[in-house]
C-alpha cells in the first residue's frame, strides 16, 4: 500500500526555516516507524511559505516532499495555492489512498481535492474553537470553521481522536472512526520514576493561550500560596510575545516567581527534556476551554504523573479508568484548586497504575494497526 500523508511542516509554522530536518507533529511522527514494519510505503507532503533545504527521504519506506507555496496560495484564496502544488505531486506520486492531517491549515482540504481516496483526521475542532471564542467574521478561525465543514463533508471518512470530536464531527461527515492519538515510544521506553518527589511540583504544559488558561492558572497558584502550601507551578510551552494574553501572563508569572509561586520554564526542545519535567513533578494541572484529545495528560499519565484536569473535550477519554486522576467542570477552578490544596496538604502522594493503562490504549503500534484497517475499509468500500 502507498499512503500519502499532507501534514503542517512546523518549520514554516514556527519560523525556523535554518533547519535542515522537517519538524513533524509526534501524533504523526510516531507512526512512521510502525508502518514501515507493515511494509507501507508512505509519501509526506508539506507546504511552505518558504524554499528549505529537506532530506528526500527520512527512513527507506518514507519519502518526504517539501512544497514552496507562496503566500498568495494560502488562506486568503482558500489555500488554492497549496491544493495544486499537492494535486501536481500526487500525481507523480500515485498514492492509494490520501491522508489530510487537520483542518486548521491546509491539509485537510488538499486531501480533500486530491483526485484520489481521501480520508482527513481531525486535531483541533475549529467550527467549536470559533464558536467558544465567538471569531469575529473574516478572522482566522472564522475562514477556518467554515472549510472544515465544507472539507468534512466531502471525505470519504474522519478520523476522530476522541468522544468529544466524534460529537461534533459526526453530524457533518459521512463517516467517523474513533482513533486516538498515539505517544512517543520514548514515553514507554524509559523507565519509571519511582517513590514519592521531595518538592511538589505542578506542571501546566501548553501553548501560552486563552484557550490553554495560563493566567487562571497562576490565580489558583497565588490562592495556595495564600494558604502557606509548599509547592510551585511550573508552566512549559511556546509564548507568541505579539499576543496580548501573552505577554499579561508573562508579566504576571515574573511577580509570581518574586512570591515563589510560579516559574515560566519556556519551551522544551526535546521529548527527553519533556519527560526529564514530567519525572521531575509530582502532578499535571490540565484546565483548557476546548481540547480535542488531549495529547499532554496521556504523555504525563504514560510516566504515572497525578492529574488534576476539568472535563473538557478529549480529556476525559484519557483519564477514564485512571487510578486517583481528578477531574473537574468545565471552569470549576473553586473545586480544583481546593483539590490541589488538599493533595498538597496531605504531602503530594504519588500515584501507579495510569502508565500501563496508557500503554494499552495509545502505543504507537496499536494505533498505527488501526489506521491500516481504515485506509483498507476505505479502498475496499470504494472498489
Amino acid at each position: 500500500m502507498k499512503v500519502a500523508l499532507i501534514t503542517t511542516d512546523n518549520r514554516d509554522h514556527f519560523r525556523k526555516y535554518d533547519l535542515d530536518a522537517p519538524w513533524l507533529s509526534s501524533p504523526i511522527e510516531v507512526l512512521l516507524e510502525p508502518f514501515q514494519s507493515a511494509g507501507i510505503e508512505v509519501h509526506i507532503l508539506s507546504c511552505t511559505q518558504r524554499i528549505m533545504r529537506s532530506p528526500e527521504k527520512l527512513a527507506p519506506n518514507v519519502c518526504f516532499h517539501s512544497l514552496h507555496v507562496p503566500k498568495i496560495g494560502w488562506l486568503r484564496t482558500g489555500y488554492q495555492g497549496c491544493i495544486r502544488a499537492v494535486r501536481r505531486k500526487l500525481k507523480e506520486i500515485q498514492p492509494d489512498i490520501v491522508h489530510g492531517q487537520g483542518t486548521e491549515r491546509d491539509c485537510a482540504i488538499s486531501a480533500v481535492f486530491s483526485g484520489f481516496p481521501n480520508v482527513v483526521t481531525i486535531h483541533g475542532n475549529m467550527a467549536e474553537m470559533a464558536r467558544l471564542f465567538k471569531a469575529p467574521i473574516g478572522s482566522f478561525h472564522w475562514l477556518t470553521a467554515r472549510l472544515e465543514n465544507f472539507v468534512l463533508s466531502r471525505t470519504a471518512g474522519v478520523l476522530c481522536n476522541s468522544a468529544y470530536t466524534e460529537s461534533l464531527v459526526r453530524p457533518r461527515a459521512r463517516q467517523v472512526w474513533r482513533v486516538p492519538n498515539a505517544l512517543r515510544e520514548a514515553f514507554f521506553l524509559k523507565a519509571l520514576p519511582v517513590g514519592n518527589k521531595s518538592r511538589c511540583i505542578l506542571l501546566h504544559v501548553g501553548v501560552v493561550s486563552e484557550n490553554k488558561q495560563q493566567l487562571k492558572m497562576l490565580e489558583a497558584a497565588r490562592s495556595l500560596h495564600r494558604r502557606k502550601l509548599d509547592f510551585e507551578v511550573h508552566f512549559i510551552g511556546p509564548a507568541n510575545t505579539r499576543d496580548a494574553y501573552v505577554r499579561s501572563f508573562l508579566e504576571q508569572v515574573r511577580q509570581a516567581e518574586k512570591e515563589g509561586c510560579a516559574r515560566y520554564l519556556g519551551e522544551t526542545r526535546s521529548t527527553d527534556e519533556l519527560i526529564q519535567h514530567f519525572d521531575q513533578a509530582s502532578a499535571l494541572v490540565h484546565a483548557p476551554v476546548c481540547e480535542a484529545f488531549g495529547l499532554v495528560v496521556a504523555e504525563a499519565l504514560a510516566r504515572n504523573l497525578k492529574l488534576f484536569g476539568m472535563r473538557a473535550g478529549g480529556v476525559a477519554d484519557i483519564a477514564e479508568g485512571v487510578p486517583d486522576a481528578e477531574l473537574f467542570a468545565e471552569n470549576d477552578w473553586a473545586g480544583l484548586t481546593d483539590a490541589m490544596a488538599r493533595w498538597i496538604g496531605q504531602g503530594h502522594p504519588g500515584t501507579d497504575g495510569a502508565a500501563a493503562v496508557m500503554r494499552q490504549r495509545y502505543h504507537p503500534e496499536i494505533v498505527a494497526q488501526r489506521h491500516l484497517e481504515i485506509y483498507r475499509e476505505v479502498l475496499s468500500t470504494r472498489s
